[in-house]
């Protein structure tokens, strides 16, 4: 069968949706709506689902995951409300077919198998209420690498600070220790305005990551090189985002999708040449997935 390239978006203002479009941006289908503040969302094909995960109301421990199929029927909660804080960035990964994301207030990044079971904490920055009011402890972004072995992470800071960084660690914690005090954490970038969402060009070996802070670094998508990470300054591909927040990449087809606060869901190639908007006007878009879907498929 011929793959069926879609986009998954969540929308985050009004009732909390999710949607489909194209990647140029036709045939807009709204598969989910009354979510609590939708943020990460992450595609199965495999399976057939689709993931996300709600914040709800971020000064209370009330966040969850949910899932639907593909044509966005069977909805069901995998992880309840309270299994985690404030979830953020929802990533899928294939290898090991765990679902990981950061979790904001709650200061930690997680895991879970794909039906919300063995909930694990891997990375823990901050523990109680006087943690949680710095927001340096907050973590948003998450990818894996298994050929290189590592998670990676984004820890923000306050809002524009320059105070964000990015983060890595093993994939597993090391034998003996604790999430809260692992020895394998390098901070890989720091003093950065506000990094968001992850992304790994697996084909390049390229982290890419969105930052909503000021201009001229912030409101960006940016790139570093995965195995001469940290050893020189990350490049700055695209500009002038409206509080970019998520980002999915289509290596194959060499281009990236960005969706930002502003309501656009932008297009351009992996270098960040061709920058164009295919969806404006859609509210406060958060996260977005590209996936491939076989042809015959329903969104």
């Amino acid at each position: 069968m011929t793959p069926n390239g879609k986009l998954f978006v969540l929308e985050a203002s009004g009732d909390g949706r999710l949607f489909s479009i194209n990647p140029d941006g036709s045939d807009k289908t709204f598969l989910v709506t009354g979510s609590r503040v939708p943020d990460g969302v992450a595609v199965d094909v495999q399976a057939g689902h689709i993931y996300w995960t709600n914040m709800g109301v971020p000064p209370r421990n009330d966040g969850s995951i949910e899932r639907v199929d593909l044509d966005g029927s069977n909805r069901t909660t995998i992880v309840p409300s309270g299994g985690t804080y404030t979830p953020k960035q929802l990533h899928f990964d294939v290898a090991s077919r765990k679902l990981y994301w950061s979790d904001r207030e709650g200061m930690r990044v997680m895991r879970c198998d794909l039906d919300g079971s063995n909930v694990e904490t891997h990375v823990q920055t901050g523990h109680g209420d006087e943690d949680r009011r710095d927001e340096t402890n907050w973590c948003v972004g998450v990818a894996v690498d298994h050929v290189g072995g590592h998670l990676y992470w984004t820890q923000k800071g306050p809002s524009d600070a320059g105070l964000g960084r990015i983060l890595r660690a093993g994939i597993d914690l090391p034998a003996g220790e604790a999430a809260s005090n692992r020895s394998d954490i390098e901070v890989l970038f720091k003093d950065l305005p506000e990094p968001i969402d992850l992304e790994i060009d697996a084909i390049s070996r390229t982290l890419y990551w969105t930052d909503r802070g000021d201009p001229p670094y912030g409101n960006t998508v940016n790139r570093a090189q995965l195995d001469t990470i940290g050893l020189s300054e990350p490049e700055i591909v695209l500009t002038h985002l409206m509080e970019g927040i998520g980002i999915a990449l289509d290596p194959g087809h060499n281009r990236m999708f960005v969706t930002d606060l502003g309501g656009n869901v932008w297009a351009a190639a992996l270098d960040g040449s061709g920058n164009r908007p295919i969806r404006a006007v859609q509210g406060n878009l958060t996260g977005i997935a590209y996936a491939e879907l076989p042809d015959g498929s329903r969104t």
